[in-house]
């Protein structure tokens, strides 16, 4: 058993690094927040390597106007996901869920190793103007360093059974990690349509690394509202105000 947990934790440990892709600012220990002086709008001072914060033009999240996306012949996503093991961590900015073996997303630009998911309230993206009170942002990876983001939209109502196992046991504290006490599958996470917008985007935090393949699902899932309670006792906002489209093309499947 000593090997086994032993071994889980190195896999966990080098996958921090990766799966930190939505927080990068940590490795930096710049300090930065979503309100006051540390807020989104200082972010592109804050240091030189958040820059592109405030320069870029291909800035996420965007509030998505339904009528001005484009439909198109845009791939359905396919979604070889796989269930396992991992740890929920509390980032100082967020929770996040790093997997061990996530599974696979295939894009047709190519595909991409799920590597974590983590959560904004209220929702980063909106829709026609409406934000929705969280979003879950599945961050993943392809071989030769490019992000892809799939936004699952959530939605009050009744209990995320796929997620009760980690709001269960949120870590209260900045940098605390623990292991996941079941399997996740990541396909529960995800609607029963699959039908999306999509657009070239940027992280969201700091460094707001910019050629990030967006597919935000249509359909959002539902989370109760104790779920909901419990995450923002933690967060109680953590989401980037929506950026200019800058003449982008946004997609609709």
């Amino acid at each position: 058993m000593a090997l086994h947990l032993s071994i889980f934790k190195l896999a966990i440990g080098g996958l921090i690094a990766t799966a930190a892709l939505a927080a990068s600012a940590e490795d930096a220990h710049t300090h930065w927040d979503y309100r006051g002086k540390l807020g989104a709008k200082a972010w592109g001072d804050l240091e030189p390597g958040f820059a592109t914060c405030k320069l870029g033009k291909h800035q996420s999240p965007i509030d998505i106007k339904a009528r001005q996306a484009k439909k198109g012949a845009l791939a359905p996503i396919r979604f070889d996901y796989a269930e396992g093991g991992g740890e929920t961590v509390n980032t100082g900015h967020t929770i996040q869920v790093n997997l061990a073996n996530g599974g696979t997303l295939h894009l047709a630009q190519g595909d991409f190793k799920l590597v974590q998911f983590h959560f904004h309230t209220p929702s980063e993206e909106r829709i026609d103007g409406k934000a929705y009170p969280m979003v879950a942002h599945l961050v993943h990876k392809s071989d030769a360093g490019q992000l892809a983001v799939v936004a699952v939209l959530l939605k009050e109502g009744h209990e995320n059974p796929a997620l009760k196992s980690v709001f269960d046991a949120l870590p209260s504290k900045a940098g605390q990690a623990e292991p996941l006490k079941v399997a996740l599958n990541p396909s529960d996470l995800l609607p029963a349509r699959r039908d999306y917008y999509h657009f070239t985007g940027s992280l969201t935090t700091p460094p707001c690394s910019e050629d990030v393949s967006w597919q935000v699902l249509k359909q959002p899932v539902e989370i109760s509202r104790g779920q909901l309670a419990a995450f923002r006792k933690l967060y109680r906002m953590n989401a980037r105000p929506v950026q200019p489209l800058n003449g982008r093309v946004l997609e609709q499947s």
